[in-house]
């Protein structure tokens, strides 16, 4: 069964904006330019969903945007675990106010509970 939050955010374009501490053009620019994390905000959620997620270099396009005048779109692809399900996120910035639409896809449920790590002989 999918994880709830994970579906809902895998169910068409969401509202975005950058997250994490600080979130500036600077910040932003500088995670893409030395890939990491770049922390992506699912603002129609209870409270917003901060995602850290770790940035697919091949993936992400930075072509159509200038961090100098800050204009243009960037398109972020990126993996991460969320609910112990690992997904892809997608997500488009516009530079001029740090926000645009995402979403997630599935790739895979990662099982992890108390009940497969205990042995039966306890």
């Amino acid at each position: 069964m999918m994880n709830a939050l994970v579906q809902k955010l895998s169910e068409g374009e969401h509202p975005v904006i950058l997250g994490g501490p600080g979130p500036s053009r600077e910040a932003f620019h500088q995670r893409l330019e030395n890939p990491g994390y770049v922390f992506i905000k699912f603002t129609d959620t209870q409270g917003g969903t901060d995602l850290g997620v770790r940035i697919d270099k091949a993936a992400t396009d930075s072509t159509r945007a200038n961090f100098a005048e800050g204009t243009g779109i960037v398109h972020v692809e990126g993996t991460l675990i969320l609910n112990y399900v690992r997904v892809r996120c997608y997500a488009e910035i516009d530079l001029q106010t740090l926000s645009g639409t995402g979403r997630l896809a599935m790739l895979e449920e990662i099982h992890s509970s108390f009940e497969e790590a205990i042995p039966d002989h306890i």
